[in-house]
């Protein structure tokens, strides 16, 4: 059985042999019932690494039990978002857990799972920054992560709003971005700047976007069906028994 602890030994040599190898469709191919699953590296509480140097949180306990339930295997990969979706689109991973939300562009290319979490975007800045709305962000710099809600919130309502757009590719460097006062906010997905903040980051949240998004498992379109069909059994049992929402509360409280 694969674990957890594979992730972190794993990311660097996979992302290189990832770009090396997209020419051939068939590396990311399933061996019976065991799948490759790419995820994020830093995207607390749904994935990170924890004190005891294990990668945790929402989507991969998740994905654990959901595979525990449906009696497969797999092979975690710790890629970042970017690299994971990249993984995925060159077939090197079957599947990809990342706090990634369903939207209408992305249904076009990928197969979706149920939503297994709802969220909204936050925006962050230091609590002495002055800035106390996102009206006061006019004429400032905010930092988002690429290729996430996040980042696709901020660019819907910048020119509303009068801000320019830094992009970076983790969530640790954007943080750091807005603590070092290079950039006024950070758009993240709400329930992750929280719990960040519950652990000590020194932000506070000063607007929630009026729409949220749904996270769900994603797969190559046509590529992954019966994987897919196996997420959706297994989330529905866990919802059933209980089991998710003790997932969710061990994160993100009751």
């Amino acid at each position: 059985m694969k674990k957890k602890k594979w992730m972190s030994l794993l990311a660097t040599g996979f992302v290189a042999f990832t770009l090396a190898a997209c020419g051939n469709n068939d590396a990311a191919a399933t061996d019976g019932d065991v799948y490759v699953i790419g995820t994020d590296t830093t995207f607390a509480p749904f994935e990170f690494e924890n004190d005891e140097g294990e990668f945790v949180g929402i989507d991969l306990d998740l994905l654990d039990a959901i595979a525990k339930d449906q009696g497969f295997e797999y092979e975690l990969r710790s890629l970042g978002f970017n690299a994971a979706v990249t993984a995925l689109e060159a077939n090197q991973v079957d599947g990809v857990i990342a706090g990634m939300s369903i939207n209408e562009e992305r249904e076009k290319k990928y197969d979706f799972s149920d939503p297994y979490y709802e969220s909204t975007v936050g925006v962050a800045v230091k609590p002495d920054s002055g800035i106390a709305a996102i009206e006061d962000l006019s004429g400032k710099q905010v930092v988002v992560k690429t290729g996430t809600t996040g980042a696709e919130y901020a660019e819907s309502v910048k020119d509303e709003y009068g801000f320019e757009l830094k992009y970076v590719e983790d969530s640790a460097t954007m943080y750091q971005d807005v603590l070092t006062g290079n950039s006024a906010a950070a758009f993240e997905d709400y329930p992750v700047i929280q719990y960040e903040i519950a652990r000590g980051m020194e932000l506070t949240v000063i607007h929630e976007s009026p729409e949220g998004s749904n996270y769900g498992f994603a797969t190559m379109k046509g590529k992954q069906t019966d994987l897919v069909e196996k997420f959706n059994a297994g989330l529905k049992n866990l919802r059933d028994s209980g089991d998710y929402d003790k997932i969710i509360d061990t994160y993100l409280g009751e």
